[in-house]
């Protein structure tokens, strides 16, 4: 203590002495922290906690049992910590602490103790349930927000479209080429549309998580164009623009294409009218087959084909009427599809007599290269096909006079599309339930059908004389 200290305690002691009242007893000075700590409505182990003052030091004051602290130093600084706490005066519960220790020899002057508002201590931070459920209400209705947000701005805004390969909008690429692929981006999941005004269904693909796309195209020669677009699954907006390529793939000059004819030699003879036709080619897209009549029958000679009778004969005889003249008809054109290895075959029926046989081959760009076959058709004996057509038709035939196994003596009923072929030495006579659904080609020559009628009819058929109808039944 400074003799500073020293001389105001002296005048302090003077001042009470001089004083001739003596004050009212009052509470001791334990009783007075434990009535304001019960005023207050709080128990010791609070108190420590929120004074910082071990509970059993705060218990030794409130008892009075000041032997028990650590020392009138810390006493002094307890009681003052405590007084605030409680809300008494400190100075004042010092000084009675001094007194009823014995430290002054006169007691102090009563003094209207007015409590004075104590700052209670600082918490610290706590989380609470009601805390971590509120901070998630929070971070859930921004999230909410952030969607909303994102949702309506991407329903109010179409999707994009870029292409970044071929990186400019006209490209040529080398001749030859067949194919491109396209790259670009767009939206996630976007739905890429390419339309190519030479195809009647557009090329579609979807972009990636990324927004990237690509899409393989086809190429023809000459100038491709492209549209492309973008339309977002979702919202149904398409890309406000089109992008539009155009990709040059060079023509070369057209060359006409290379043809080979392996059948029919040259001067060839035939004993029927099954000609094979064969061959290879280059650069060719198809290939067709004609056949021109050279030369007419010789004078003299029976006629090449059997002609349609002006009346019908008796059974088993010809008719009388003469065989009208040949027209000598060209066949075909017959198209010949070619193989992947430029290869083609096709057989060629002719009738009897002599023929040129023309083979063309035909480019895609329109070019042809043609070879010519002489060729001579001499049937022996008759040769008779049968068509079905336009409905079921009953058929008997005789070959030589003879039933046929084919049909046996009791006949076959035969459905549309069917195709028989009945050769003899002499005649071949058929008997057909419907007419008008029976077709004959006879050695060659395309007779048709020969009535209209819808019942039974027999047909003889012995070149060269003239197909007759009969009563063989």
């Amino acid at each position: 203590m400074t003799a500073r200290d020293e001389a105001r305690r002296a005048r302090a002691e003077a001042r009470d002495g001089d004083r001739a009242f003596v004050p009212e007893a009052g509470p001791t000075l334990p009783e007075r922290l434990i009535a304001a700590r019960e005023r207050k409505g709080v128990d010791l182990l609070r108190a420590e906690r929120e004074t910082k003052i071990r509970a059993r030091y705060l218990a030794a004051l409130e008892a009075g049992e000041y032997g028990d602290l650590p020392g009138s130093v810390y006493t002094k600084g307890f009681l003052r910590n405590y007084a605030l706490y409680l809300g008494l005066d400190p100075e004042d519960v010092t000084r009675q602490w001094k007194r009823e220790r014995g430290d002054l020899s006169m007691p102090a002057e009563p003094m209207l103790t007015v409590p004075r508002p104590l700052e209670a201590p600082r918490q610290g931070f706590t989380i609470s349930p009601v805390l971590v459920v509120a901070v998630l209400l929070l971070v859930l209705i921004a999230a909410f927000g952030v969607y909303i947000g994102v949702q309506l701005l991407r329903y109010n805004k179409p999707p994009t479209i870029d292409v970044t390969e071929p990186a400019q909008a006209m490209t040529s690429v080398p001749d030859g080429t067949t194919s491109y692929t396209l790259r670009g981006t767009s939206i996630a999941g976007a739905s890429i549309t390419i339309t190519d005004p030479g195809l009647s269904q557009p090329y579609t693909v979807s972009a990636d998580a990324g927004g990237r796309w690509t899409a393989d195209v086809q190429l023809r020669r000459g100038r491709n164009e492209f549209d492309v677009s973008a339309v977002d699954p979702e919202t149904g907006k398409a890309s406000e623009s089109t992008v539009k390529l155009f990709i040059t793939v060079p023509v070369a000059a057209v060359e006409a294409p290379g043809l080979t004819l392996n059948s029919p030699a040259e001067g060839a003879q035939y004993a029927n009218g099954a000609v094979p036709v064969n061959g290879t080619t280059t650069n060719a897209a198809k290939v067709t087959v004609t056949a021109n009549r050279v030369t007419a029958q010789p004078s003299g000679a029976p006629p090449s084909a059997p002609t349609k009778p002006s009346a019908p004969a008796s059974p088993g005889s010809s008719a009388s009427a003469q065989p009208a003249p040949s027209s000598s008809p060209d066949v075909g054109p017959t198209t010949v599809d070619v193989a992947s290895d430029g290869s083609f075959e096709t057989p060629l029926n002719l009738s009897t007599g002599s023929w040129e046989i023309v083979v063309t081959a035909v480019s895609a760009d329109g070019k042809t290269t043609s070879l010519a076959r002489h060729v001579s058709i001499r049937y022996q004996g008759v040769n008779v096909v049968i068509q079905i057509k336009g409905g079921q038709a009953w058929l008997k035939v005789w070959v030589d006079g003879t039933i046929s196994p084919v049909t046996g003596a009791a006949g076959v009923v035969y459905d549309p599309g069917k195709t028989l072929t009945f050769s003899g030495q002499r005649t071949v006579e058929v008997r057909t339930g419907k007419s008008s659904a029976t077709y004959f080609t006879v050695n060659g020559q395309n007779l048709g059908r020969m009535s209209n009628a819808g019942n039974p009819e027999t047909w003889l058929f012995a070149p060269p004389s003239p197909p007759a109808k009969t009563n063989r039944t």
